[in-house]
């Protein structure tokens, strides 16, 4: 592990290239790149933004699948001391096209084709302003690099002298309870300290190899994923899209070691081993969350697939990683808890008054400390509501304590579900379904289902005179917001049950 840590990303990769020079730092289909490959690679690409006219204070959003260029276009991004804006693949023109107005993004990193999607063509009806350039990895990426003056630019240099850890490096969006997605605004220092904590916890080194199947998008794929294995110059194995014949392919040609995820990807590899046996002898370590995970599935990961350093964790975009279990921690414990706070992290659990409560009681789950995100884009009265006076995040989560300092999450994030690895906020999904003509209200919930965890269930009340049959529903929806979201179920009521305030009560939903 890098000692003593870089202030920020960027400075991350030089450290990287310093320390590990000529070893594989990156393998994606039959290019691999040393360490030093990389960091020439980044600032090449940083040339090529600051000749654009990115710099300080700027963004620059980032619209593709996991691939080595799509981490050489963040680092070149930070370089010049602007921000990246990751984008969901899986979004929508009119969702992508929301989010590149509210932050102003300045360059648009994109594909001119993924899995048959043309992302340009999304945003053709889309207002974007302050939108100057979009570039396309597929097509015209070594163009848009050959712009700048090479790796050996002294810009370069004077663009990493400016930078510091207090620096934005990042807005991920969010979701929240009135459905309207928020900005997350991130700092370097908020990255670097804790994703070396995390891989810590981890017991993750050089000699692992890293298979990064989370989406480089969410905070799993970049920040536990990319930065964490620079970080521990463990060589990196992006991986576009889950597909199971690949990554059992990978876990034997290149002897992957390290291969965190939702549970559904060992349920997957599970299933696929009991068909076909295949070696699984490199595998070690595995970090997973984003659902419940049961005791039987960790003993099976560790027994079957080798993967005895087997951990779950628990964060959320707000503050990246909260908890985590040890290497070690006994399958049922690591089952049914989110582990203790990282160093660095004050965990409580609070009333609805904002006071801790005893160990054992439920109650709001609250964070402080260095990786609890500067604010929300633009919106003080969120960042207020969220962050009190003494730093303390509300999580919205509800959990207890056990007498070992282990989390547990009893109840999820208000009303939100998660599906196949995807945050999943019924209210931003009741906002996009009432813009269909024929729709009066919309509730949604989460339902469990076997390979996805949970999934969508709506219950849809109909404007008077209008009639919609749910596979047409069914269609109009995927068409205005990323598959994940779309329910897998369609239920017409005549109405939807309200309390005394008038707020549809899910729990009556969740009963029927």
């Amino acid at each position: 592990m890098i000692d003593p840590l870089p202030p920020t990303v960027p400075h991350l990769v030089a450290a990287a290239a310093r320390t590990w020079g000529s070893r594989t730092a990156l393998v994606e289909g039959e290019v691999r790149w040393s360490f030093a490959d990389l960091d020439r690679e980044c600032r090449t690409a940083a040339s090529a933004m600051l000749a654009s006219g990115v710099g300080e204070g700027d963004r620059v959003a980032i619209w593709a699948s996991n691939g080595r260029n799509w981490i050489v276009a963040a680092v070149g991004a930070m370089t010049t001391g602007a921000a990246i804006v990751p984008l969901n693949t899986r979004l929508k023109g009119r969702e992508a096209g929301e989010m590149l107005r509210r932050t102003s993004a300045k360059v648009l990193v994109t594909c001119g084709n993924f899995l048959g999607t043309d992302y340009p063509a999304l945003l053709a009806e889309e207002d974007l302003p302050a939108l100057e350039r979009t570039v396309l990895l597929d097509s015209d990426w070594q163009a848009f690099v050959a712009e700048g003056k090479g790796a050996e630019d002294p810009s370069i240099d004077e663009a990493l002298s400016r930078l510091t850890a207090a620096h934005v490096s990042d807005i991920m969006f969010t979701s929240g309870t009135t459905g309207a997605p928020k900005g997350v605004v991130s700092t370097h220092d908020r990255i670097v300290p804790m994703f070396a904590d995390w891989g810590r916890q981890m017991g993750l080194t050089s000699d692992d190899r890293y298979l990064i199947i989370n989406p480089f998008f969410h905070s799993f794929g970049f920040k536990a994923g990319w930065v964490a294995a620079l970080i521990a110059g463990a060589p990196i194995y992006p991986l576009a899209t889950f597909d199971i014949p690949r990554v059992i392919e990978l876990i034997e040609r290149e002897r992957i070691s390290f291969l965190p995820g939702p549970p559904t990807i060992y349920q997957s590899l599970l299933a696929a081993k009991a068909k076909r046996d295949f070696d699984t002898s490199s595998l070690r370590g595995a970090a997973t969350g984003a659902a419940s995970v049961p005791p039987e599935l960790v003993r099976r990961m560790r027994s079957e697939l080798g993967l005895a350093d087997t951990v779950t964790a628990y964060g959320m975009t707000e503050c990246a990683t909260i908890t985590s279990c040890r290497r070690g921690d006994d399958a049922a414990l690591i089952a049914e808890s989110c582990g203790r706070p990282l160093p660095g992290l004050e965990l409580r659990i609070a009333d609805e008054e904002g006071n801790p409560v005893a160990q054992g009681d439920a109650g709001e789950v609250q964070v402080r400390g260095y990786g609890v995100m500067l604010g929300y884009l633009d919106d003080p009265q969120a960042t207020a509501e969220a962050i009190d006076p003494d730093g303390w995040l509300s999580t919205g989560d509800i959990g207890w304590l056990g007498p070992e300092g282990y989390l547990r999450i009893t109840d999820r994030k208000k009303d939100m579900f998660i599906s196949g690895g995807f945050n999943v906020y019924p209210a931003e999904v009741e906002h996009l379904l009432a813009e269909h003509p024929a729709i009066a209200q919309a509730a949604v919930i989460g339902v469990p289902d076997e390979r996805m965890g949970e999934v969508g269930k709506a219950f849809v009340v109909l404007r008077p005179g209008q009639a919609l049959a749910e596979h047409e529903l069914a269609e109009w929806a995927r068409g205005c917001m990323a598959n994940y979201k779309v329910p897998r179920a369609f239920a017409f009521v005549e109405s939807l049950p309200h309390n005394a305030s008038g707020k549809v009560t899910k729990e009556a939903l969740r009963d029927a």
